[in-house]
């Protein structure tokens, strides 16, 4: 199993943790971890982009002049996509863009890009992470303590001042242990987990 130091909320080295190699000790598999990303990305998208074919464009119903004698290139509408006002050629539609994946396998995409992580000794646990207001400044001190810049921030259950104190800090985002994904472990430099979310995770993946 790998052992990782476990730090306070002064950055200070207050003992170990043995991680669960079902979770944290997998074979990493870039390709899901890949198909995760895009899948993740590409379920974001609202797919609501529309434009007008030519045959949805009002007017341009009567040939613009006669097929021959006047020295103009034919034109059999006004409405075609080489006039100004005339439709688009392949006019994109409303689509759905969701990419679907299995449960085992979302599964050990997570495990992966928690095994790389770990791997990369880019993954710090805290003993706790609590704050009895929101203060900007009192997560800043967090992160200074541990020299982080940006960094993912993942608590056991929901923290309100957590979540607040850390919105206006740029390269910082904070998340739950149940909405852990591939795509934010692998867009932040160091991923920050409390030992209760270690725990959480550990329960649900292993």
């Amino acid at each position: 199993m790998a052992t990782v130091k476990v730090y306070n909320m002064e950055g200070k080295e207050v003992g170990s943790l043995e991680l669960n190699d079902a979770v944290f000790g997998v074979e990493v598999n870039e390709h899901l971890m890949h198909l995760a990303v895009v899948g993740q990305l590409a379920n974001m998208r609202q797919g609501t982009q529309s434009a007008l074919t030519r045959s949805e464009v009002s007017g341009g119903g009567r040939k613009p002049w006669k097929q021959k004698g006047t020295g103009h290139a034919r034109q059999g509408s006004t409405r075609s996509p080489q006039w100004t006002h005339g439709g688009v050629v392949f006019a994109p539609k409303p689509r759905d863009y969701s990419v679907k994946m299995n449960k085992k396998e979302k599964a050990l995409a997570v495990k992966s890009a928690l095994t790389s992580k770990v791997a990369e000794n880019k993954f710090i646990v805290l003993d706790s992470l609590t704050l009895d207001e929101v203060k900007t400044k009192k997560m800043v001190a967090v992160l200074n303590g541990l020299n982080l810049e940006k960094a993912l921030v993942v608590t056991g259950e929901k923290n309100d001042n957590v979540v607040l104190s850390a919105r206006n800090i740029p390269g910082v985002q904070t998340t739950a242990s149940n909405s852990v994904n591939v795509y934010d472990i692998l867009k932040y430099d160091t991923v920050v987990m409390t030992k209760d979310a270690v725990a959480k995770i550990e329960e649900v993946y292993a």
